[in-house]
């Protein structure tokens, strides 16, 4: 079996799929299918209970995001999903929001990570005036 550290996980094992040959006088290692691979694991860590902090940095890296946007997209900040990568223990909505985030990528609906984003542009807006007005309908905002 091989050990794949590569992914930055120290507990995955291949027990096929890789080669292992010698360049120059170093061992080198390929691995078919990188890809499925990688949503293999990454569909394997969503499905558990929490996640560790090595597991946060996967998954936030197989997202293809920074620590700053993915603190931006969670409402935190870039020194806190750092110190998250580096001991794990998050709160558990965040830690769910990650996995959900992360399934949605893979099964190609981005529907939260869209609303998400319409939720931080309205957070950097300036709040003013909600001018509303009494209809037939009921309630309603003033044109």
């Amino acid at each position: 079996m091989y050990h794949y550290t590569e992914s930055g996980l120290q507990n995955v094992w291949l027990t096929n799929g890789y080669d292992i040959c010698e360049i120059d006088g170093e061992k080198a290692v390929s691995i078919s299918d990188v890809d499925d691979l990688h949503e293999v694991i990454g569909r394997s860590i969503a499905a558990k209970s929490s996640l560790s902090a090595t597991e946060v940095r996967f998954l936030r890296k197989e997202l293809g995001l920074s620590q700053k946007r993915l603190a931006d997209l969670l409402g935190s900040t870039e020194q806190t999903v750092s110190l998250w990568e580096r001991r794990g223990r998050m709160p558990k909505g965040y830690d769910r929001l990650i996995r959900l985030l992360y399934l949605e990528k893979l099964d190609g609906n981005v529907k939260v990570q869209e609303m998400i984003n319409r939720l931080i542009d309205l957070d950097s807006r300036q709040g003013g005036k909600l001018i509303l007005s009494d209809t037939r309908s009921g309630w309603r905002l003033a044109a």
